[in-house]
């Protein structure tokens, strides 16, 4: 049975995205079946892997959510032999009311993952920036959140409300999340408050801080305007390198071992 790993901060222009598409990207290249799952009605990881985010076809998160297709009926194939994407539309923003007064709401993408997880070695999902009824679903589909943490003081006073939904969560819904860990994007180490901000992270929250570093990489900025996962954009920059590196920690956390 796959592993539901969602990624996810309430605070925006954190990483969450491009960790996303290049955490998945980096477990495919490592021969794993991955399924990334696009919860935001931005799209921006549908338009990302190069999946027109407008398209008409009617197959996304938002048909599957409201009981108008089947998880099997929006399953998209990417340039990736071994990775699939749900993607998203902006007609995900209307599902939070679509689904007041249905039954159980809260486990609606749990239900319908349970019939393809063992199709997969992971499934990630890429989670709204807003804490509703999408991102519950998200959490409550998932076995273990990443959170991305840009290295700024004002990133870290804001992990306190999401650490709450979490709870929240788990005290509901989804008893056995976790957290995965926390993943340092944007770091720039001749930044002397980056290198502050790192020290704090681990003096707090000790071994759940992956070891990983995200570098600030201005390819990784540019890979997704050509709808390619950094590592089909530039295989040799630091982008590349480091979300290989994130993906062989994720591996063996779950003591998955990484192919050699």
């Amino acid at each position: 049975m796959g592993k539901v790993i969602a990624i996810a901060n309430q605070k925006g222009g954190v990483g969450k995205t491009t960790t996303a598409i290049n955490l998945a990207a980096s477990l495919a290249v490592q021969e794993k079946r991955v399924l990334i799952i696009d919860a935001d009605p931005q799209a921006n990881t549908t338009s990302g892997l190069n999946f027109p985010p407008d398209n008409d076809e009617k197959r996304t998160l938002y048909e599957l959510l409201i009981g108008e297709r089947e998880v099997t009926d929006v399953l998209v194939a990417t340039e990736m032999d071994r990775l699939h994407l749900i993607p998203s539309h902006i007609n995900l923003v209307g599902a939070e009311i679509e689904l007041l007064d249905v039954e159980d709401r809260e486990t609606i993408l749990k239900r319908a993952l349970a019939q393809i997880r063992d199709n997969y070695d992971y499934i990630i999902i890429d989670c709204s920036p807003s804490l509703g009824l999408i991102t519950v679903n998200s959490l409550t589909a998932a076995d273990s959140v990443i959170i991305p943490v840009q290295p700024e003081f004002f990133a870290l006073e804001g992990l306190g409300k999401l650490i709450q939904t979490i709870r929240l969560v788990q005290n509901g819904p989804n008893p056995s999340l976790t957290i995965e860990g926390f993943l340092v994007t944007m770091f720039d180490g001749r930044t002397k408050i980056h290198t502050q901000v790192v020290s704090q992270l681990r003096e707090h929250f000790g071994d759940m801080v992956f070891s990983t570093l995200i570098q600030r990489n201005i390819r990784l900025s540019e890979a997704p305007s050509h709808g390619k996962p950094i590592v089909l954009y530039d295989v040799m920059c630091n982008g590349t390198t480091n979300y290989l590196a994130l993906a062989n920690e994720v591996l063996a956390k779950n003591n998955d071992l990484p192919v050699r």
